[in-house]
């Protein structure tokens, strides 16, 4: 029993520090060096501007020059039995606390950035929902973010979890914690889909207010799933997004509520409105429509409609989030009501609170019946978010 509290409490130590660590650094101005920047930087950091050109496999590894970088795995999971049914997340995150560009400090304990990463599963069966996260500073060795090189397989790892790509269009992922772990093959069944236009996803107004941004939508998912001692093989659909950006929201910005579903015609839907501070929905939000051959279609904010249909008050932390959905894209004929898969799949993380759940979607397009499963976002409720906003 003292050997678990010393662990527990070394742990909560350790996340305790890193916090203050990213607190810290989140305000404080680059000063170093006093290098001219050009106008693609911003506080010696690189901004996402129009006229990216993606190139894979190169994309999917690290972004060293932008502040910001997740990679995000969600997915619906069954058990080959058929009698159980999960949902799981697993999101690896850099964020940049001293640019390459101004530093000329060379020490291996000087903190550049720092990574964290969050692993949660959702039992529907029991309904049950757990969740842990990993912390580390990167100049220590205790995560590893590789720039592209020929024959380089991983992607992210923080300590034991990882991403790593094992062929032109295969992903292994591994995560663990006492009582849960999985291992999942993923193949994607389509080319990566890039969001927004002109190589960026626009999410406030101005020049850098963007990020570069790519899926993929449909990963075809097998493996295992470990929890509180059972072993159980798995299948089901997966979800990719890859993100990299620097200060790509405002201080009126305050949250945003982000969709993945994946239908059984075989077709994709990405939606995100982002939130104001005064109320309403920012006109940067968008979304991106994806055809079952592939071909996508970009969607701005006036082409759809959101509309929160059920309200639920976390148990946890009493933040009110909305979590059943009608989404209306008059120029598709979609129409769809959102559904929690369950409603306590909240994510705690202090000081990162925000609500990620598997959900479900039944609703008819071009008059014909549709349905479908993935996953919801929602941040800015039950914490202020951290690190994306310009000063």
């Amino acid at each position: 029993m003292l050997l678990v509290s010393m662990r527990n409490f070394f742990r909560l130590f350790a996340a305790a520090l890193l916090v203050a660590l990213v607190l810290s650094f989140l305000r404080a101005e680059v000063v170093e060096g006093g290098a001219e920047v050009s106008s693609n930087f911003s506080d010696g950091w690189r901004t996402a501007l129009p006229g990216w050109k993606y190139e894979f496999p190169r994309d999917h590894f690290r972004h060293s020059e932008f502040k910001t970088e997740w990679w995000y795995f969600t997915g619906n999971l069954r058990s080959d039995d058929g009698k159980e049914q999960f949902g799981f997340q697993l999101t690896f995150f850099r964020h940049g606390i001293r640019p390459q560009l101004f530093s000329d400090v060379r020490s291996a304990f000087a903190a550049r950035e720092i990574a964290f990463a969050h692993f949660a599963i959702s039992d529907f069966y029991n309904k049950k929902y757990f969740h842990t996260s990993r912390w580390a500073r990167v100049a220590l060795g205790g995560a590893f973010f590789p720039e592209f090189r020929i024959g380089e397989s991983t992607l992210v790892s923080i300590h034991s979890w990882r991403a790593l790509l094992i062929g032109p269009d295969r992903l292994f992922l591994e995560a663990s914690d006492e009582d849960m772990r999985i291992e999942l093959e993923l193949v994607s069944q389509k080319p990566p889909i890039v969001h927004g236009r002109d190589g960026v996803s626009q999410k406030a107004d101005g020049a850098g207010r963007a990020s570069h941004y790519y899926s993929l939508t449909r990963l075809k998912a097998r493996g295992w799933l470990f929890l509180h001692g059972r072993k159980i093989a798995v299948s089901g659909q997966a979800w990719y997004d890859h993100e990299w950006a620097t200060n790509q929201l405002t201080a009126e910005q305050v949250g945003w509520d982000w969709f993945c579903l994946q239908f059984e015609d075989g077709t994709e839907l990405m939606l995100f409105q982002i939130r104001r501070r005064e109320g309403g929905c920012d006109p940067n939000s968008s979304a991106t429509f994806v055809y079952s051959d592939g071909r996508s279609l970009n969607l701005t904010s006036n082409d759809f409609l959101l509309e929160p249909l059920r309200y639920n008050q976390s148990k946890k932390t009493g933040a009110v989030y909305p979590l059943d959905w009608k989404i209306q894209i008059p120029s598709l004929d979609l129409n769809l009501i959102v559904l929690a898969r369950m409603d306590e799949q909240e994510f705690t993380d202090p000081p990162i609170i925000y609500w990620e759940g598997a959900i479900h979607a039944e609703g008819k397009r071009e008059g014909r019946p549709i349905r479908g499963f993935g996953y919801l976002e929602m941040t800015g409720y039950g914490s202020a978010i951290v690190g994306m906003q310009a000063r």
